[in-house]
């Protein structure tokens, strides 16, 4: 299912790519177009991670630079059986985080100073368990890929209107109609393809990730957190990379009050309800085990 969805979608980004080249350049603008889109998924299966982690100015830390996110992150990998991923810090006051990766093996996870600094340690863990639960979904290839061409096919649209506006030839059959199309809605179409697979990944996350910490209140408080600080701190560097913003737990963007088709994550009040129902089901089960060396909500400290 997972392989199935990451070829359909790098199949409409590489329709996109034809569409966008033939309306600027005609058929030998689509061909030109068709030869960048396979040269930029080749590039996005094997780099596009190196990519967004530069894109967002995250650093890799390790056991002794910050050993606490360290040690939960090493918890959480064993728990949910997978391997452990790199980790890596981001340096802005906006809490957030996300996970990237074209697979378990080659995995990481980032989260903002901002999480680390307003969310306490149950919560983080909660956090870093949704985070594992995407690469263990192997929704971070397709996370990240999607990032990677979407902005590639802003960038296609904006080269059009430099270059092809003034054009009205065989080589640009729709002249500055054509270019216009392509500009504008072209980054509709490719965000439109994001949205399509977001809010059913997001709260399959939230479910596998609330199984792998044993609490899923402690992600619904983090949530909750999260959202309510992303309306208020800016991300600037996600504000620089639109196309980045539905790879974060909780949109970054300040857009993200909009409600409708373009909302790139589901209602943060509903995803809650979902967890506290989750919760409730668990509590009648007495089947929800805790991890046990976490410390309380009050008890903070330095993460290294």
């Amino acid at each position: 299912m997972n392989f199935a969805r990451t070829a359909l979608l790098l199949a409409a980004m590489t329709g996109l790519f034809l569409a966008v080249g033939y309306l600027i350049g005609g058929q030998g603008g689509m061909i030109i177009a068709l030869v960048v889109a396979l040269a930029m998924n080749f590039f996005a299966y094997w780099n596009s991670d190196k990519l967004v982690l530069r894109m967002h100015g995250a650093r890799e830390v390790d056991a002794a630079g910050a050993p606490r996110l360290f040690g939960i992150v090493q918890d959480l990998a064993k728990r949910g059986n997978l391997p452990m991923p790199r980790v890596y810090l981001m340096q802005t006051e906006q809490p957030n985080a996300f996970a990237t990766g074209r697979n378990p093996e080659n995995a990481a996870v980032a989260v903002t100073t901002g999480l680390l600094d307003r969310l306490n340690e149950q919560e983080i863990a909660g956090v870093l368990a949704h985070e594992l639960a995407h690469v263990r979904n192997r929704d971070t290839l397709t996370m990240t890929i999607t990032a990677t061409l979407a902005g590639a096919i802003g960038m296609l649209a904006q080269f059009g209107m430099f270059f092809g506006g003034g054009r009205d030839s065989r080589d640009n059959p729709l002249g500055i109609i054509g270019v216009l199309a392509a500009a504008i809605l072209a980054p509709l179409v490719a965000m439109m393809v994001q949205t399509a697979i977001s809010r059913s990944r997001e709260y399959e996350a939230d479910r596998i990730g609330a199984a792998i910490c044993g609490q899923p209140l402690w992600l619904a408080s983090a949530l909750a957190k999260i959202h309510n600080a992303s309306l208020q701190i800016d991300n600037q560097r996600a504000e620089a990379n639109p196309a980045t913003a539905h790879m974060f737990i909780i949109n970054p963007l300040h857009a993200n009050a909009v409600n409708g088709l373009f909302r790139t994550h589901p209602s943060t009040e509903e995803r809650i309800r979902r967890l506290q129902e989750l919760a409730g089901q668990a509590k009648a089960n007495d089947d929800s085990p805790s991890i046990a060396n976490y410390r309380s909500a009050r008890n903070r400290g330095p993460w290294g």
